[in-house]
């Protein structure tokens, strides 16, 4: 909402005007945040295998992305990797920024609760189960992920929407990463239910 500005007139007073006081407006408040990435923010991972990614923090009311350096499991099952992936990438989400971070204006809404873990059987592929519903987590905080998520090529390929699903039997919903959703997070929609097809029965042998 745009900044209203009280300007007196009293100083017309003396020249036989009445003073009066008029509501001006002058625009949106200014940001006094920079959102610019504070040099050597890449977080090292202490000699731990890791992988280089886009972390997507909040700052003037917007997603930006920042580097990190994630941890993830050196030797895994490749049906874990996208799970890993995506644990590393949400715990990374839920760190707190840096001291020069949080001057620039950075910051998360990532609950520090949330974990992730792996499809149901049935989900789609590429489907990364979350410890609450995405819908029902603060919509700030489902953009920052959603965002993250789809940065990244062990988890979407860098192509398509992201599938999240809840703890439950519910099916997995498509999540997609759009310029709208950077600059408004707040309005991130669902692209609705993904459900694995049915297969075609073989033809049976005459």
């Amino acid at each position: 909402m745009a900044a209203l500005s009280l300007v007196s007139l009293g100083f017309l007073s003396g020249c036989g005007i009445r003073a009066t006081t008029v509501p001006v407006d002058v625009g949106a408040a200014p940001s006094r945040v920079s959102c610019k990435t504070p040099t050597g923010t890449t977080a090292g991972t202490g000699g731990v295998h890791g992988i280089r990614a886009t972390v997507e923090l909040v700052c003037g009311a917007q997603l930006v992305g920042v580097q990190r350096v994630v941890p993830v499991p050196e030797k895994q099952p490749a049906r874990d990797a996208a799970v890993s992936v995506t644990q590393a990438l949400l715990e990374a989400l839920q760190r707190e920024p840096s001291e020069e971070e949080r001057e620039a204006g950075f910051s998360t809404e990532v609950p520090a609760t949330l974990t992730a873990s792996a499809p149901r059987p049935g989900d789609p592929a590429g489907t990364v189960r979350l410890s609450r519903k995405p819908e029902d987590l603060p919509p700030v905080a489902l953009s920052q992920l959603v965002c993250t998520l789809a940065e990244s090529d062990a988890v979407s390929a860098g192509a398509g929407p992201v599938v999240l699903g809840g703890p439950d039997a519910d099916p997995p919903r498509a999540w997609e990463c759009t310029d709208a959703v950077r600059s408004r997070p707040e309005s991130v929609t669902t692209l609705g239910d993904v459900v694995r097809p049915t297969p075609t029965p073989a033809p049976s042998a005459s």
